[in-house]
């Protein structure tokens, strides 16, 4: 299952984030989200493995960061410079769909793109997984306007 989105939703109740004063990320983490993030680096998965050796370094063209605090959530990889959140699934997530999408509405309102694969998508077939990483980082989806901004279209 891969998922591309990149839309601005409405906040979700209680999950607002402080944004810095340039409008840039999220400025401020839960310190759960903190101990949370340290333990997953820890800790990786196979697949999180994996996919690290290729993000790693900026060998996509951008830097990646691993197991990072987003607000309350703690994301799986995540490229500040392209506004790229890659989250890789296990068998638990087919059970909670409703707080992936939660947490992936979250994201959205942060101005982020969220890449979904499996884990058995990854270690089955990562040569696939990682074309789609670097399609999405030379073409990305165009973002949906602020409230209030109307969308120009043809260069009207």
């Amino acid at each position: 299952m891969i998922a591309i989105t990149s839309f601005y939703s409405s906040p979700l109740r209680g999950e607002v984030a402080e944004r810095s004063e340039a409008g840039g990320g999220v400025k401020a983490f839960s310190e759960a989200a903190q101990r949370n993030a340290k333990s997953l680096r820890n800790n990786l998965t196979e697949a999180e493995k994996r996919l690290w050796y290729v993000l790693r370094n900026k060998q996509m063209g951008v830097k990646f960061r691993r197991q990072q605090p987003f607000g309350v959530y703690v994301v799986d990889f995540i490229s500040l410079d392209a506004k790229l959140i890659i989250e890789l699934d296990g068998g638990q997530h087919a059970m909670q769909p409703s707080y992936d999408a939660k947490r992936d509405a979250y994201m959205k309102n942060e101005g982020f793109t969220v890449l979904r694969f499996w884990n058995n998508d990854l270690i089955d077939n990562m040569e696939a997984v990682v074309q789609q990483i670097s399609q999405h980082l030379q073409h990305p989806l165009p973002t949906s306007p602020l409230k209030g901004e109307e969308l120009s279209v043809g260069g009207v």
